[in-house]
């Protein structure tokens, strides 16, 4: 149903079924290493080139998930995708071969967020039993696209992300589990005026705040209401500007704030500067790290904010802002 200004309560709430993670060798290397299914220790994913390797990474994501639900592709009803490479690519590639019915999806960083809130309310809505949701991001392709190609060997400023190598998986349906998507905050593009791709997470912090604090309204919830309050990619400076930016509207989620760019990461042994971003920095840790919590019990509701911040060589070039964009999921544990 309907719930506020921007959001969905769902009467039925869909499950997560399972969720995997495919990581490239630095990710492998942090904190999460040991959660993720799958490291892969060269990023070329035995491809030859990186738009290739993001690609495969997708499939092996998308594999790895059927597999732990034990469902053949033809089982799934659509298939949610997207990546940040131009015109999908790394989806396409990634997933051609299921031949799923396909909506491919572009939400920058914010990606995964909008493919859940996707397929929950299709599931929903009746339109079927189980829904597929994959995002991916590779350093390598994404600094071709976005930056600089590697081979450049530019340097990268404190406030620059470092975008994740990685693919997540998810099975959204209505076989039960423990973990279930009880609604969702569809956001808006916030614009503050920012003109600077090497700062990602002051482009982002904005749109986060505004996603949190509707969902907040909508649903007419405190933060204390959630147990983490997890954004996608803002890292240390996004987070600085986040609580400043809440607190200025009188909410203060400090006490349960956790960014997935600064969880991925160890930022003071890996270089990482401001910490992780791309579609596959929230997806894999939800997958890997997010997910067991609620499915155990130990979190009983967290609000997943992936954020998103959309930006195109093009009209960046051309003197254009950085917009952003978020999206929020709200999970919860069923016993």
């Amino acid at each position: 149903m309907i719930q506020g200004v921007q959001s969905i309560a769902f009467d039925q709430a869909p499950y997560l079924e399972k969720g995997a993670s495919v990581v490239g060798k630095k990710e492998g290397e942090g904190p999460l290493g040991d959660l993720f299914d799958l490291v892969e220790p060269q990023d070329l994913f035995g491809e030859d080139t990186w738009e290739a390797a993001e690609g495969a990474m997708q499939k092996e994501a998308c594999k790895l998930v059927l597999k732990k639900a034990g469902l053949k592709p033809q089982e799934v009803r659509y298939l949610f995708g997207g990546d940040l490479l131009r015109q999908g690519t790394a989806t396409s590639q990634g997933v051609e071969d299921f031949q799923i019915p396909m909506f491919g999806l572009y939400g920058a960083c914010s990606t995964s967020g909008e493919a859940l809130a996707l397929a929950a309310m299709s599931v929903a809505a009746g339109y079927g039993c189980h829904m597929l949701a994959v995002t991916s991001s590779h350093f390598g392709s994404a600094e071709k696209e976005f930056r600089f190609p590697l081979g450049y060997a530019s340097q990268r400023p404190l406030s620059a992300h470092w975008t994740v190598t990685g693919s997540g998986a998810f099975l959204v349906g209505t076989r039960k589990c423990h973990v279930k998507i009880t609604g969702v905050t569809v956001g808006k593009i916030v614009d503050y005026g920012l003109k600077d791709s090497q700062n990602m997470g002051a482009c982002m912090a904005p749109a986060a705040c505004d996603t949190i604090l509707r969902n907040l309204q909508d649903f007419g919830r405190r933060p204390e209401d959630y147990n983490r309050i997890i954004t996608g990619d803002l890292g240390y400076i996004g987070q600085s500007i986040l609580f400043d930016l809440a607190r200025e509207k009188g909410c203060d989620i400090r006490e349960m704030h956790m960014d997935c760019g600064m969880t991925i990461f160890d930022q003071n042994l890996q270089d990482t500067h401001s910490g992780g971003s791309g579609c596959g920095c929230a997806a894999v840790t939800l997958a890997a790290y997010i997910l067991p919590k609620l499915e155990s019990g130990e979190w009983k509701r967290i609000l997943f904010v992936p954020t998103g911040a959309l930006l195109s060589t093009v009209i960046y070039n051309e003197g254009a802002t950085v917009p952003g964009i978020a999206h929020a999921i709200v999970l919860e544990h069923e016993d």
